[in-house]
């Protein structure tokens, strides 16, 4: 639920950090869905002017990708040498589970021009786990594109049947 705790000590203002902003914005996303987040929104929920976001994100663009971020942050890579079939099983749990909790991120986490470093860390992992099984350069990248399309087709077309209302059912 997107409650943001604003409780303040006489005098004593929360600092307003770049990670409480995305959390803050991941949090209006689960809640409202990606439409409904606006800078302005995001601002009111932390308590600030929504000019004093631009210090900590650069533009609406930034903020997406840094919430894409703390997705990625949220699954859990492929080891590579073990059993690759069920590290990849690991990762697609993994990633499904993270977008169920945040649905406005399917669609949005690949194809994205800007990757951090837990993005760049998943991606790397599942790599190196299909490399170190024996896959081709060429074989890896075909392997991973049609997990990436399983996954986040499922996840899409899950998020898409998901009854919003009572009229729904």
């Amino acid at each position: 639920t997107y409650r943001v705790s604003l409780s303040r000590s006489p005098g004593k203002t929360r600092p307003l950090t770049r990670e409480r902003v995305l959390q803050t914005a991941v949090a209006l996303a689960d809640e409202r869905g990606l439409a409904e987040l606006t800078m302005r929104k995001l601002a009111k929920g932390l308590g600030v002017e929504a000019m004093s976001l631009y210090n900590h994100v650069a533009s609406k663009g930034d903020l997406l990708d840094g919430m894409i971020e703390r997705v990625f942050s949220e699954i859990e890579p492929p080891a590579a040498g073990g059993d690759w079939k069920a590290e990849l099983r690991k990762r697609a749990t993994s990633t499904r589970a993270a977008l169920l909790r945040h649905r406005w991120a399917v669609g949005e986490m690949e194809g994205r021009t800007s990757h951090g470093p837990s993005g760049m860390r998943v991606h790397d992992a599942v790599l190196g786990c299909l490399r170190a099984a024996g896959f081709s350069i060429e074989m890896t990248i075909h392997a991973m594109s049609m997990q990436d399309a399983y996954i986040y087709g499922f996840a899409l077309q899950q998020t898409d049947m998901t009854p919003q209302t009572a009229e729904d059912f």
